[in-house]
């Protein structure tokens, strides 16, 4: 009776804390599964029992229903207005299990998620660093993860500055501003991270084509003129190497253009959107207050001249 009174939230909260204390993962799921029956009333509720069910799931092993439970939870989480108190419990598991399952680019995104639910303040700071560390190897390696500006924004990556971890600080600045030099000079500090070491290929291919996208991003809208030699030097290729890196942007939408062989040009027309840092806003800043200061030139030409253009 007791049970018809409580919050149906409240009441999973409450029993949470007791299947904390079993030792017996099948007694706890059985538990949970009488739960979730009692609280049908509330989508929250029943959200936050199937989340913890798949919680205990993952940690005996069985993927395949955790796989199944965050399919189930994800889609009841899309029809409830807003953010709630059950999202960050949800991304924390979905972010485990695709850590488990080594998926690097769902992980980065749902650990992404699951910060954007919590308080930072309300993490140990220990917690902080390996969550930083595991967000940052997991952007590095992530297929198809080229945006590294809402972390390198985020409070929980400053938990590493000034620690042994600080050269993943440095490696993610590398390549959200597509340094290919800076990221070989890293290489003493980040190589002798096993993953890391282990997929040096690809990561130089990804940096590669950020420092396509940062050349195509830091150029005026009207000037996207790329040579084959400005691009082979930056992103440190020979000439001939260029044109297959610049279908490769292309081909995965990072970019938009076209290639001119004849001339060795490459003309960009888009460039994906990022989150930017700091660094890039400001070089967007200046950009910006140049091109002020050109409409005013022109806005003054016309001015002066305006008496020989109307006769």
């Amino acid at each position: 009776m007791v049970s018809l009174r409580v919050n149906p939230l409240s009441l999973v909260e409450i029993i949470l804390h007791v299947v904390r204390q079993m030792t017996d993962p099948n007694v706890a799921l059985t538990f949970l599964e009488k739960t979730r029956e009692k609280v049908k009333s509330s989508d929250e509720a029943v959200i936050l029992c199937k989340t913890a069910i798949g919680a205990l799931k993952l940690n005996i092993g069985d993927l395949q229903v955790t796989k199944e439970t965050i399919e189930d939870v994800e889609e009841m989480l899309n029809n409830l207005p807003g953010v709630t108190s059950v999202h960050s419990r949800f991304y924390d598991l979905s972010s485990k299990y695709y850590q488990t399952i080594g998926n690097h680019a769902s992980y980065y995104k749902d650990a992404l998620r699951f910060l954007g639910c919590v308080d930072i303040k309300d993490l140990p700071v220990s917690e902080q660093q390996e969550r930083a560390f595991t967000l940052g190897l997991a952007g590095l390696l992530g297929e198809g993860v080229f945006n590294f500006g809402e972390l390198l924004m985020h409070p929980v990556l400053e938990s590493l500055r000034n620690t042994d971890r600080q050269w993943l600080i440095d490696t993610l600045y590398a390549f959200n501003s597509g340094n290919v030099e800076r990221f070989q000079t890293l290489k003493t500090a980040w190589g002798q991270q096993p993953d890391l070491a282990a997929n040096e290929a690809q990561l130089l291919r990804k940096i590669q084509l950020l420092c396509l996208m940062e050349m195509t991003f830091t150029r005026p809208a009207n000037h996207r003129q790329l040579t084959f030699e400005e691009i082979a030097k930056s992103a440190k290729i020979t000439v001939n190497e260029v044109e297959l890196l610049v279908m490769k942007a292309l081909s995965v939408g990072l970019v938009k253009g076209s290639i001119d062989e004849v001339d060795k040009r490459v003309h960009m027309t888009w460039v994906q959107p990022r989150v930017l840092d700091l660094p890039q806003i400001k070089g967007m800043k200046d950009r910006l207050e140049f091109w002020c200061t050109d409409v005013k030139s022109m806005e003054m030409l016309v001015e002066h001249q305006a008496h020989d253009i109307l006769t």
